[in-house]
């Protein structure tokens, strides 16, 4: 298959997989249900750029470990966050609601629709591999896939730290600042970065790899100015108010470093 035909078919998959999902959450009555179905949906249309472009090799079964891996990982992870708080929705969803009032459906749909595409634009590197049938790994793809299997596990570290911290009796209204929390406001969305450039890494032994560098630039922008940090850090004041403000004044928000002092 050409290189467009299987973009048009990931795509087709997409809105498939949002517009039942969609159903699924009306029904529900918990559209946060989204960021499971999105975080998932990378597992199939690995297969499908891998079948497509046919005659898998090592490098194909690579990329499909590192993408189920970290894919199922994150996945699972919010399925028990979602799940544990049902029926109550994610605030980011409750807004919405608050938002489109009478329109809530129709443009809950859309939104979803946009993730679909947003799904398949950020699977690209995938296929950019999957095309690649040179039967010699070069060092840059071994690179690449170390990246991504030491982020994963950075990440997952990361939640498991914070889990933790949540489940102990005197974390109510306290900041977790344990762990690689001391070092980060944010570990786990800096390793989830980190996967995404573990993936442009991999890709640059392809044709046309250099390219995917919009994928995780566009995490990044995501990540810390939009769904991300901001939102997260919003919830967090109001819940957690002068602690979190001192945790801002010493910790670096992205990349783990060194905690400042304060006078």
């Amino acid at each position: 298959m050409s290189a467009p035909f299987i973009i048009l078919t990931a795509l087709g998959f997409g809105i498939l997989l949002m517009a039942i999902i969609h159903r699924l959450g009306k029904r529900m009555n918990n559209y946060g249900i989204v960021d499971i179905a999105w975080s998932w949906g990378f597992i199939p249309l690995a297969l499908i750029y891998i079948m497509a472009t046919g005659n898998p090799g090592l490098r194909q079964v690579l990329l499909l470990i590192a993408v189920t891996l970290w894919s199922g990982r994150l996945g699972w992870h919010l399925y028990r966050r979602v799940m544990s708080h049902h029926p109550e929705e994610d605030g980011r969803y409750n807004q919405l609601r608050d938002e489109w009032g009478a329109q809530t459906h129709r443009k809950m749909f859309w939104f979803f629709q946009l993730q679909a595409s947003v799904l398949v634009g950020l699977s690209l590197p995938f296929l950019v591999i999957s095309l690649n049938h040179s039967p010699q790994l070069m060092m840059i793809e071994w690179i690449g896939f170390a990246l991504i299997i030491g982020s994963l596990i950075g990440e997952a570290i990361s939640d498991w730290q914070l889990d933790q911290f949540k489940k102990r009796s005197d974390s109510k209204g306290k900041t977790c600042q344990e762990g690689l929390w001391r070092y980060s406001r944010h570990p786990n969305y800096f390793f989830e970065w980190m996967v995404w450039v573990g993936f442009f890494v991999f890709s640059l032994a392809s044709p046309n790899g250099i390219y995917t560098i919009a994928c995780p630039i566009l995490i990044f922008y995501f990540l810390t100015q939009k769904t991300g940090i901001p939102a997260t850090e919003e919830q967090a004041l109001k819940s957690r108010g002068e602690d979190y403000r001192r945790y801002q004044q010493t910790t670096s928000a992205f990349v783990p470093w060194f905690k400042k002092k304060t006078s």
